[in-house]
């Protein structure tokens, strides 16, 4: 089962005019004059040695990242913006009498829940002492095994990566995933890297472990000796463990079993049992990574139950301390915000309990943002936008001089095939099971917790409902998903700096076209272009034309691995290849769709700039985003995509007409000689 391919690493983004702050969302008093604010540029640095300095470099220089974010920038303020917004509603429904049952009451009462710190530190970590009671009950595996099955119903997810969705070679048709997990660090490199940032990543879990031990009665010598034991316990784990390269080939994660075949691989595992106890119904099993649960069969009886139950506690508590009283929420705060990501400081309350009750009820409280901030007319002309995109992508396909008829009719019609998702969902999901009190914020989440659990099993062995959204509408982000060939665009970010109604052609499609773009190019980059029209994993290529693509990709591969950040921590050119093709593609697709406009065969000055200066500034300033260097080293190492920086001067340096714009010469920085241009799409 694939996971999207989204815009942005599940992080919101966005972009605001350097002095141009006026909005579009209801009540304000403002009509946006200025779409480009020349102030934000750096005019010092040439622009063909580094043109994202040069559209945003004064911006750069002048930006402080707030202490309460690890980024800041495009994506970001947009998103800030939203939630602002998000939190007038919350405001307004919370101190309304609302109907019990009703979509305000759970999501007012929901968001009320979590801003009484006075009754949530009463309780202190009383709401999960159940829990851990069950664990310490624990005599053996198969009693561990018990409670991991029958815990997962209830939200608490230990050792097993389970998920329903659509067979991957069967596109219509939901079946059960199984994919690694068991690890508290991002990804297995940070158990075996032994750079000194790495090492201190490394230290100051062990010390966020032992805290939690300490905050829940132990003492400080056995905390800290089950937190060495859970370190060393997780390295055994993530040896098992695909890298992130790896886990971007579709064909090598999918893996099809019969239960009763992949038992005899795990002997140990009673999986009748387990999926029983899961409430789970099936024959088959789609398995990622068969050696993660290999190893963890193995370790089951090979390691001390003690430390087994050490490490689910851990997990139990960590798990649950956003939700918890403050001790437990900023030890939390102190390792996955401070050390992992330089987070200065805790978010505003109100932000991470909105952006909660964005994540639980995310389609009762998107309805109530659609009402108040989408405009229809924005949805029509986005379809437009779409569909323009839509229509230049085929001719570019039609004209390829490097692939066959044969392979061009399937990408043509996968093409024709794209289902195109905008706003928000034409039917929204139902929370009917939910149950919210106002003074229970951990009970709240549980019952949300017990409905997506119901939610996902309910799937099984069902027809795929292609209707259901991955996002919510106040989402700033954008996503394709190759099973079911679609492009899905949220309301959150069809706002300035992306869209405006009253923008010109030059900025609308330097911005959101060049989404638009992004996210068709997915289809076709390495690992779309393996699922065909309908959703299946499936070989639609000839030989001859797979061979020319990879060779065109691993272009792209040998430009970004070049790439330097911080201490010369070079861009892993095979982990963010897709989001490359898609940058590149989507990039020159927007501008082919652009120069259809009337803006864009004239190429009149506007403040002083041409029609075309105005589109590549529109699309550099979209990736004007600065980060901090523990975000910058995390992201290298765990992030699909490249950095900002890289995001703009990685396609510009591929794209023809950049270099007559802005009259790039040999000797520039950025310059790269015509032949060694990548073009695929």
């Amino acid at each position: 089962m694939k996971l999207n391919h989204l815009l942005w690493l599940a992080v919101p983004l966005s972009l605001v005019a350097c002095k141009n702050k006026s909005s579009n969302h209801e009540g304000s008093t403002q009509v946006r004059t200025v779409f480009f604010d020349k102030t934000c540029m750096d005019t010092t640095v040439r622009p063909g040695d580094n043109f994202f300095q040069y559209a945003s470099g004064n911006w750069v220089k002048h930006t402080e990242i707030p202490a309460s974010e690890t980024a800041w920038g495009s994506f970001y303020t947009l998103a800030d913006d939203n939630q602002k917004n998000i939190k007038k509603i919350l405001e307004e429904i919370a101190a309304k009498n609302n109907p019990g049952g009703g979509t305000e009451q759970k999501v007012a009462d929901f968001y009320l829940s979590g801003m009484d710190t006075l009754h949530i530190e009463k309780l202190g970590y009383s709401p999960i002492k159940p829990l851990l009671s069950k664990i310490d009950a624990i005599t053996n595996y198969k009693e561990l095994l018990n409670l991991v099955a029958d815990e997962y119903k209830e939200g608490n997810e230990f050792l097993l990566g389970l998920g329903v969705g659509p067979d991957d070679k069967i596109s219509t048709k939901n079946t059960v995933g199984l994919g690694q997990a068991g690890l508290g660090l991002p990804n297995r490199d940070y158990y075996f890297n032994n750079d000194v940032a790495t090492q201190q990543i490394r230290k100051a879990y062990v010390a966020y472990i032992a805290k939690l031990f300490t905050l829940i009665g132990l003492d400080g010598a056995t905390a800290s000796k089950q937190a060495d034991a859970i370190l060393k316990l997780e390295t055994a784990i993530a040896g098992s463990h695909s890298t992130p390269v790896e886990l971007r080939d579709p064909i090598k994660n999918y893996n099809k079993f019969s239960v009763v075949e992949f038992q005899k691989q795990i002997p140990d595992i009673d999986l009748k049992n387990v999926l029983d106890r899961m409430l789970i119904k099936t024959d088959t099993l789609l398995v990622g990574q068969p050696k993660y649960y290999q190893t963890l069969n193995k370790l089951l009886k090979t390691q001390p139950i003690a430390i087994w139950k050490a490490k689910l506690k851990f997990e139990a508590v960590s798990d649950a301390a956003p939700y918890l009283s403050k001790d437990f929420d900023n030890a939390r705060f102190d390792f996955y915000g401070k050390a992992l990501n330089g987070q200065k400081q805790q978010k505003e309350r109100w932000k991470r309990i909105a952006r909660g009750v964005d994540g639980g009820l995310g389609e009762l409280l998107g309805q109530l943002y659609v009402a108040r901030y989408f405009k229809p007319e924005a949805k029509e002309r986005m379809l437009v936008l779409v569909n323009n995109l839509q229509s230049v992508y085929k001719s570019r396909i039609e004209k390829l001089d490097w692939m066959s008829a044969e392979t061009k009719a399937c990408a043509l019609a996968k093409l024709e095939k794209f289902m195109k998702k905008i706003g928000y969902p034409d039917k929204w999901k139902n929370y009917d099971d939910v149950q919210i009190d106002r003074t229970s914020y951990y009970q709240n989440m549980q019952s949300i917790s017990r409905h997506d659990y119901q939610e996902m099993i309910k799937k099984l062995n069902k027809p795929v409902d292609r209707t259901e959204w991955g996002m919510t509408p106040p989402t700033v982000n954008a996503y394709y998903n190759p099973s079911f060939n679609e492009i899905v665009f949220p309301a959150g970010i069809l706002q300035f700096p992306f869209f405006d109604f009253g923008a010109d052609d030059a900025i609308n499609y330097g911005a959101i076209g060049a989404v638009i773009g992004h996210e068709m190019t997915h289809g076709f980059d390495d690992q779309g272009r393996q699922y065909d029209q309908n959703g299946n994993l499936k070989d639609w290529w000839t030989k001859v034309d797979a061979e020319k693509f990879k060779a065109k990709t691993q272009a792209i591969v040998n430009q970004y691995n070049q790439y330097a950040v911080l201490d010369n921590l070079k861009v892993n050119g095979n982990l963010t290849l897709g989001e490359n093709i898609a940058d590149i593609g989507g990039l020159a697709i927007a501008y082919q769709a652009f120069k259809m406009t009337e803006q864009g065969k004239r190429n009149e000055k506007v403040d002083g700039l041409t029609a075309d200066q105005r589109f590549f500034l529109s699309f550099a300033q979209v990736w004007r985003i600065k980060l901090r260097d523990e975000a910058i080293r995390m992201r290298i190492n765990t992030d699909p995509h490249s950095p900002a920086m890289y995001r703009v001067n990685g396609p510009l340096s591929n794209t023809d007409a950049f270099y007559i714009a802005f009259n790039i010469k040999p000797g520039d920085k950025m310059y790269r000689p015509e032949n060694e241009r990548v073009r695929i799409w």
